[in-house]
């Protein structure tokens, strides 16, 4: 039994599945086919473990998880290149609301370029190109916080986009049932996608709507606390085919940390490049240590 074997194992075990269908049909692709000197028995060996059937836990996963993206809008909601929207905004400290919100533009191009402004003079912006993180006020532009700036791209990996995009695209990824429970107060099958970087996330899908309520990653912090990040998705309104939830909800360790609400959206509309353009000229720790002298 390899090493990737008795990790699938440990991880089925915990999450209440059966491993057997999985543990034998994976030891039927790792064993290697038995010596013969017969041309036809290499053949009904190949032709045995080509029809071996599939297992049908994780096919029933992979089923819900196809059935999901179709019902968001199959090949508008896995190609589209660009979204607006704005809204109102709400940042949250251990739960509790900080403030009445804020209005909110956001401009976002996969696979990452990603624009929010802030205020209603729109004079406060939050940009990501790539892995570069800029904050941008009256003051100039300076680089995003390091901490700031690594939570957005861990959110950005665990993301609907490229869990749809790029994981599931990858024929090493695992899709894994996760049982049934209530999120959001919603009755939801319970899935487990593991990429192979052994990296996962867990996706409760409404067992009526077909529809995602809510996306769960966990992470280990700077002090090598376990931590669950989790997303919520509500308020679903068909907008150019594709089902959009004009409500999101981020959670921390199941304390409310942000939330936005949608007030417009449209998708495919090219966004200008100088929207993501930006050029440092202002380093908030210098100024300080100036003010400090």
């Amino acid at each position: 039994m390899t090493n990737m074997l008795k990790k699938l194992l440990v991880v089925m075990a915990v999450l209440g599945f059966a491993a057997v269908g999985v543990a034998q049909q994976m030891s039927q692709t790792e064993a290697p086919p038995a010596q013969s000197n017969s041309a036809s028995s290499d053949s009904n060996a190949q032709g045995a473990q080509s029809t071996a059937p599939a297992d049908p836990f994780a096919a029933k996963a992979r089923a819900a998880v196809d059935l999901m993206v179709k019902t968001l809008g199959g090949q508008a909601f896995l190609t589209y290149q660009t979204r607006s929207e704005e809204g109102r905004t709400y940042s949250f400290y251990q739960g509790q609301p900080r403030g009445a919100g804020t209005l909110y533009w956001r401009f976002w191009q996969y696979p990452d370029k990603d624009r929010t402004e802030l205020t209603k003079q729109r004079d406060i912006v939050y940009l990501v190109v790539g892995e570069a993180g800029y904050e941008i006020t009256f003051k100039g532009t300076a680089l995003q916080e390091a901490d700031a700036l690594a939570d957005y791209l861990r959110r950005r990996n665990h993301s609907l986009e490229v869990v749809t995009r790029e994981w599931l695209k990858d024929p090493r990824t695992i899709v894994l049932p996760a049982g049934s429970g209530i999120a959001e107060q919603k009755l939801c099958d319970l899935v487990t996608i593991v990429n192979p970087q052994n990296d996962s996330v867990t996706i409760a899908i409404d067992q009526q709507t077909h529809l995602p309520v809510q996306k769960t990653f966990t992470y280990r912090d700077k002090d090598k606390y376990k931590v669950e990040e989790a997303e919520v998705f509500a308020n679903y309104r068909d907008q150019q085919g594709i089902m959009t939830p004009f409500t999101w909800t981020r959670k921390k360790d199941g304390l409310m940390a942000s939330q936005r609400f949608i007030t417009k959206i449209d998708y495919n509309v090219p966004i200008e490049a100088a929207k993501f353009d930006a050029k440092v000229n202002y380093d908030p720790t210098q100024m300080q240590k100036e003010k400090k002298k």
